[in-house]
Parts: structure tokens; sequence; C-alpha cells
């Protein structure tokens, strides 16, 4: 039994540890990007001039992963998804000077949560609000369109409108399905997505894209996101490059994705081949799908989730795990995971005594991000300003998703990535890979062709290339009229 004072020392430790949840720390980070304080920096001269009163920029630390002027914000969690934003542009899925552009006014303001919400949600609107006739252009609008609603709704959380995650995250599908529905073929019908039936409750939408409408068999690639990527992050992260190489591509949102979760309200399931395996029977029913060229990319977290459903769907002829994840509760600091004991309420009791009390507004949406798509109550909690209260819980779900037992039941040829500066899930990479008992390949996306950081957001084109040149050397090529 400890003293007063060690309990007390023990308090103060936790809350030191947690400290770090908002200062960019990438053990803290969410799947698909760093999320942290945000602070005022500016980017560019051009904006310093424009504006005379904004401070001057930081210089990057020698050691930063994102020198010079891959330092769109001081913060790291906005500077990632700036570059996310940016990298989207090879893919016509953001503009580079809208972007910097969005990135000057927000420095401007003064960067944070707030800023980078309203100004990026204004882009959005800017894009949708006048639709163009002419339909190339307006499907071109609604891509970026798209892209912008989705950098928005990451952060709504921490804004002064978190209620508002809802409607922005329907804002973004509806440029998206627009987007689709416009792609020629379309990859949906009467703007409406097809549904995969799951589990008797609830439908996987999916987006079914084609090179065209010939209905000729082709080796067909399911795409799976992590757990806060929009639908229009895997068009820069596979749909683009796989519909330049002859393939299919299927874009799906799995529970604790896109609608599932924000719609629908379901958290991720630690069984992801029950996700899948719906998914690969609708593609064999259809005539364009070669059956036996079907592979499964899983990006961020989904290189935690494709992994699991390939150790158990067979039907999967190839897998990359972009990164290799094989416990996502291991990217949360240990002085986190420590709190949680057997005992629900007594981790309750903690979390609410002593780590919740001390922690600043940034802080409290770090963890309100990271956990609203293992818990329903801590979403809606979060949407009403508030911070969950049952930390117990949704531990328990993301632990569940741990996979390190499962992977060596793999039996298809597999592709795992890594990267320079990896800080989400730092080591875990080549521990999967070790553990893969099947053909296999890992590959390290250097910083020295810029392509360092968690997925690459820098060099998605770099990615894509990697990722589709493996798939063609194992599974062929998709034939092109």
């Amino acid at each position: 039994m400890t003293n007063a004072f060690t309990d007390h020392a023990q308090t103060l430790t936790r809350r030191g540890a947690l400290a770090g949840l908002a200062a960019g720390a990438g053990t803290v980070a969410l799947s698909a990007a760093p999320i942290a304080s945000a602070s005022s920096a500016p980017a560019f001269a051009a904006e310093r001039d424009a504006h005379p009163s904004a401070p001057a920029p930081a210089p990057a630390p020698d050691a930063s992963p994102t020198p010079g002027v891959m330092q769109l914000f001081t913060d790291p969690g906005l500077n990632f998804n700036a570059l996310l934003a940016l990298g989207g542009a090879g893919f016509g899925a953001a503009e580079v000077g809208e972007v910097l552009t969005a990135v000057n006014a927000i420095n401007a303001a003064g960067a944070s949560e707030q800023t980078y919400t309203a100004e990026f949600r204004r882009w959005g609107d800017r894009l949708t609000t006048t639709a163009s006739p002419h339909e190339q252009t307006h499907r071109a609008h609604s891509l970026r369109a798209a892209q912008y609603y989705g950098q928005a709704l990451f952060f709504v959380l921490g804004s002064e409108t978190p209620g508002d995650e809802k409607r922005l995250y329907l804002a973004g599908r509806r440029s998206w399905d627009t987007f689709a529905r416009l792609c020629t073929p379309s990859a949906i019908t009467d703007q409406v997505p097809y549904q995969v039936p799951y589990q008797g409750r609830t439908s996987i939408p999916v987006w079914f894209f084609r090179p065209d409408d010939s209905g000729r068999p082709r080796p067909t690639v399911i795409l799976t996101n992590g757990s806060d990527g929009p639908n229009v992050d895997m068009w820069t992260y596979g749909v683009s490059a796989a519909l330049a190489r002859g393939w299919n591509a299927l874009v799906y949102d799995g529970p604790g994705q896109g609608q599932l979760l924000f719609v629908d309200q379901l958290v991720f399931s630690p069984r992801w081949e029950q996700v899948v395996s719906p998914l690969v029977d609708w593609l064999e029913r259809r005539r364009d799908v070669d059956a036996r060229r079907i592979a499964l990319t899983g990006l961020s977290m989904g290189g935690d989730l494709a992994p699991r459903a390939a150790a158990f769907e067979h039907r999967i002829a190839a897998l990359a795990a972009l990164p290799g994840c094989l416990s996502p509760w291991l990217g949360f600091p240990a002085e986190l995971r420590d709190i949680v004991t057997p005992d629900k309420a007594e981790t309750n009791r903690i979390w609410n005594e002593e780590v919740a009390p001390g922690l600043t507004p940034s802080e409290q949406f770090v963890l309100k991000k990271r956990i609203e798509p293992f818990s329903i109550p801590a979403m809606l909690a979060a949407r009403q300003g508030r911070l969950f209260t049952d930390f117990w819980t949704p531990a328990q779900r993301i632990m569940a998703l741990d996979i390190t037992r499962i992977v060596g039941r793999i039996k298809c040829p597999t592709l795992v990535l890594d990267y320079d500066d990896e800080s989400f899930y730092p080591g875990q990479p080549r521990e999967f890979f070790e553990l893969l008992r099947t053909r296999k390949e890992f590959r390290l996306m250097r910083a020295a062709t810029g392509a360092q950081l968690h997925c690459s957001p820098m060099a998605p084109q770099q990615h894509c290339e990697v990722v589709f040149d493996w798939l063609e050397d194992t599974l062929g090529r998709g034939e092109r009229d």
C-alpha cells in the first residue's frame, strides 16, 4: 500500500508524462496524423508582407523531420495534416496554391485547431457553393472540396463548434460522392454508393472505381483506411494509381470509419475479416473482377486491420501493410497505458481524479480525437465539448486490436512498409515483418527522397509507385484498352 506522498507523486508523474500529449510527441499521434496543441508562428515571408504584425517563423530544428520549407506550421500536428493536403495535389486532391494560401491565413490568425478548422471549412464551402456548369471542373472542385472538408473535420473537436463534426463529415461526403459520380465511368449509381451487408444490422458503403466499363475481368485492390482518414485519402493513396495501371479499386467505410462512425455510430471491430469477407463476396459476383487477383492494402492503422483480415480471409491474393502495425495500443504513452487495470472502476477513478483534471484543452482534444472511433459515448460527449469519463472500455477495444499472435497465419505474399521518422508505430513494421511466415518484402521510405514520416505525406506518388510496382510484380498487370 502506498502512502499519501507516494500517491501524490504518482499523480504528478502521470500529469507530467501526459503533458507531452499537446507537444507533438509521436507516441501520442493519431493513426492518420499526429495532433498537438497549436502555436502561431507563420510559415512564409509573403504572409508577413501581407500581415506585418505577424511574428516571424521559428526555424525548424536541425533534427526536425520536416526542415525548412516543409515546416508550414511550427506545431507538428497542424504541419502533418497540411503536408497531407499538399501531397494530395499530385493526384488532383488539392491545389498547392489553395493549401498554401490557407496556411498563411491560419498562421496570420494565430494557428490553432479553431483557425485551422474554420479556414479549411471556408475552402470547402467556396468550392461547393459555386458549382461549375463544366463537368470536368465540377469534378475537380468536388475532389478538392472533399480534401478541405476532411482537413477541417480532423480538428473540429478542438474548435469552438465541436457539435459540427457530423455536419462537416456529411459536407465532405457529399463532395466525395459528387466526385465519384462524375468519374468516367461513374464509381457510384444515382449519387448513392453501393451497399454491402454487414452483420445483418447495417451496410458497408463502397465506391467501386474501374478504368473503363468494358466488363473485362481485372485485378482489384481493396483499399483500407486508418482510424481518421477521409475517403479522399484513398484516392491519393491508391485509387488513382490503380486506375492508371488498369486495376479496379474498392474504397469502403468499415466500423469506426466515415459513415459507420459519424452517422451509424459503430466503433472499430477487432475482427476485421468480418468486414473484408463481405467485400470479397461482393467483388466475386462482378464479372469485371478477376477473383484470383484481389489484393488488400491497409494504410496507417489499416496496417493492423488489413493483416488481421488477410490472416483469416484466404481469398486475398496479396497484402500490403502501410506500415505494418502489431498493436495500436502501443501508440499511446506508457504512462497512460499503465493506468488501465483489470478493475474498470479503479481505472476510471484514476482517469477522472488524477489525469483528466490536469489536461489542457489541447490535450483534451488529442484524447477526444483518439478515443472517439472506439467509444460512441466519448464521441457524443466530445461533440458537446466534454471529455469522456469512461477510459477503461475504449482501452479494452484498442488492446483487442493487437495482432501479434495473428501475423504468422497470413498466407498470401505481403509487402511491409516502414518510414524514416515513423512516430506512430516506431519499430513495429520490422517486428511485423519478422513474424511473417510467407513470401514477404520490406521497404523503408527514406527522408533522402522526401518520403519520410508516417505514410509519406509529402510523397504519396513515390508511395504508390512502391506499392503498385510490388502488386504488379506479385499479381500481374491490369490490361489497358
